[in-house]
């Protein structure tokens, strides 16, 4: 009697263990919410002058699937945008896909228009406030303009990024170009009009933001 008793309580002692084994495990391999990334960007986001499926926002989705990620790329970008149009836009953005993630690439063609950078660092500032006020998490991406422009305006232009990023606590990717806009024969890397990158430098564009948005997800 005490014997059947003594495997009993042995079952049971198992059989507990097992349970809370299967709980923890099931805990840890449970999948995590699925991630939903905005994109808002201009031209170099949009896809401008490539065949549709091959400018880096798409294939982050693409990327997503390759590493088992779960998760949606919204792409809001639209060729031309400006900081000012952006923010315009981001709220019912926000309302209507309900981002886990924000990526913000927008500035250039406020440069590129000669607007002030006050005006475009607040537009930033506000649509990282936003961002994440909605609960989103942002990365930023940063990029620079020609020598052209001057050193003063190309150096405070480069570093409103990184200081918005700071200030707000968000990822930064300093330089979209990186990688491509520096290189020895960077001209073959471009379209006729020296500023939108061929389809092969678009995985590079990519590689750029992977690495600040990895830790994210």
């Amino acid at each position: 009697m005490n014997q059947i008793k003594t495997n009993c309580t042995r079952r049971g002692i198992l059989i507990a263990v097992a349970g809370f084994w299967a709980a923890c495990h099931g805990a840890l391999a449970a999948p995590g919410k699925a991630a939903s990334i905005l994109v808002m960007g201009d031209s170099l986001s949009a896809e401008y002058g490539l065949p549709r499926g091959t400018g880096w926002v798409a294939l982050l989705q693409a990327r997503f699937k390759a590493h088992g990620v779960p998760g949606d790329v919204i792409n809001a970008s639209i060729s031309g945008e400006t900081t000012s149009g952006g923010l315009t836009r981001l709220a019912p953005l926000l309302k209507q896909h309900q981002p886990t993630h924000v990526v913000i690439e927008l500035g250039a063609n406020d440069a590129l228009r000669g607007l002030p950078l006050k005006s475009s660092q607040a537009n930033l500032q506000a649509m990282i406030t936003l961002s994440q006020q909605a609960g989103a998490k942002v990365l930023l991406i940063g990029m620079m303009v020609p020598p052209n422009y001057g050193k003063r305006y190309a150096d405070d232009f480069q570093s409103m990024f990184p200081s918005l990023a700071r200030a707000h606590h968000t990822a930064l990717v300093p330089f979209l170009l990186k990688g491509i806009a520096d290189r020895p024969d960077a001209r073959d890397w471009f379209q006729a009009d020296g500023i939108h990158p061929l389809p092969k430098g678009h995985p590079i564009m990519l590689d750029q933001v992977w690495v600040a948005l990895k830790p994210q997800l």
